[in-house]
């Protein structure tokens, strides 16, 4: 399903009972890794920099452990290995359109990402609004260029480009609720310019926008959108102006968050369980959450104590492998009380 993503059935006793899904992620990103670690990535130029390799072998290690207890239990676990997370439009959405929630429906889902400010042997979670929504922009702002020294002579997009970015800005400063989180930030800004004294003809921008409340966020859209084109019109040039709708914001279901941080405190200690705070990023496990009650929690990675502090997205992120016998243990555990319930 989805070209390489993969479903996973474990049928307990009664398996029509109830049905529930666990989901894991297994996409890398385009880093050329720097640990020297046994497990290293062995493709150059691509690692798990985002820990997805963390949450396929917790899904495989669940899997097995709930094979093994299948007799044990009643009602069957849809286990989803899902491609393309990294990438809109991601591949939750795909597998969703191509029915992976259906035969059997599940009535509830799990998702567990790597979080290195966290110990391993820890755990975080935070009930409701969780993670933005996220959009991607392209501007392509086109003037008439010219020599540099000239530039009475010309349309400096240059300049134009410079105008449109402040002011963006300041949409989101004044026209956003202070109580909305919103940021926009373009990552990327070239022209076909090839020298100083060059003013080039256009200039491409790129860049993310979000927020966390989905009617600002079509708001927002349309207020770009009408700034940027009317501003360059102004100033003698013109802007084509795109904006890629991504992933929606992460809700987590206020219920099953409830049950999901009894049951972590009931499996590792109220000491590891924490709450967590609101995150700008985004992750397409939204799609689940949008179609069903959902619990996205993040799983302790770090150990300061041997220097694996860095980052996701970096060339040195690494875990502490005993990270994986929380992530297995307590999806499982999570699965098991789910299903009872």
């Amino acid at each position: 399903i989805a070209d390489n993503g993969v479903v996973a059935l474990i049928k307990g006793k009664n398996p029509e009972k109830r049905v529930i899904a666990l989901r894991g992620d297994m996409d890398a990103l385009p880093i050329q890794e720097k640990n020297d670690v046994p497990y290293k990535s062995t493709n150059d130029g691509v690692m798990h920099a985002c820990g997805h390799d963390v949450h396929t072998s917790s899904l495989l290690g669940t899997v097995q452990v709930l094979q093994a207890l299948r007799d044990k239990f009643e009602g069957t676990v849809k286990c989803i290995f899902q491609p393309g997370e990294e990438m809109f439009p991601g591949g939750a959405s795909i597998m969703i359109e191509q029915g992976v929630l259906e035969n059997p429906k599940p009535v509830s889902i799990f998702g567990q990402h790597v979080h290195p400010p966290l110990r391993a042997g820890k755990i975080g979670l935070r009930s409701g609004l969780y993670m933005a929504s996220a959009d991607e922009i392209y501007v392509t702002i086109k003037g008439h260029g010219g020599h540099g020294a000239m530039p009475h002579d010309c349309i400096d997009p240059v300049m134009i480009s410079a105008q449109i970015l402040v002011t963006l800005q300041q949409i989101v400063s004044r026209y956003s609720d202070p109580n909305i989180p919103s940021v926009l930030t373009f990552g990327k800004i070239n022209s076909l310019g090839g020298a100083t004294n060059i003013i080039p003809n256009e200039v491409y921008m790129e860049g993310t926008f979000r927020t966390m409340d989905e009617k600002w966020r079509e708001e927002a859209h349309h207020r770009m959108k009408k700034v940027a084109e009317n501003l360059a019109q102004s100033m003698g040039g013109a802007c084509d102006f795109h904006i890629d709708k991504g992933y929606p914001t992460l809700i987590n279901n206020e219920e099953l968050t409830a049950r999901t941080k009894a049951w972590a405190i009931e499996f590792l200690g109220e000491e590891n369980v924490v709450e967590l705070n609101r995150r700008m990023t985004a992750e397409d496990f939204a799609y689940f959450s949008q179609a069903m009650p959902g619990c996205f929690y993040r799983l302790g990675t770090g150990n300061p104590d041997r220097g694996i502090t860095s980052s996701i997205h970096t060339d040195t992120f690494d875990i502490d492998e005993a990270a994986l016998e929380t992530g297995v243990g307590l999806m499982s555990w999570l699965a098991i009380k789910e299903l009872g319930r």
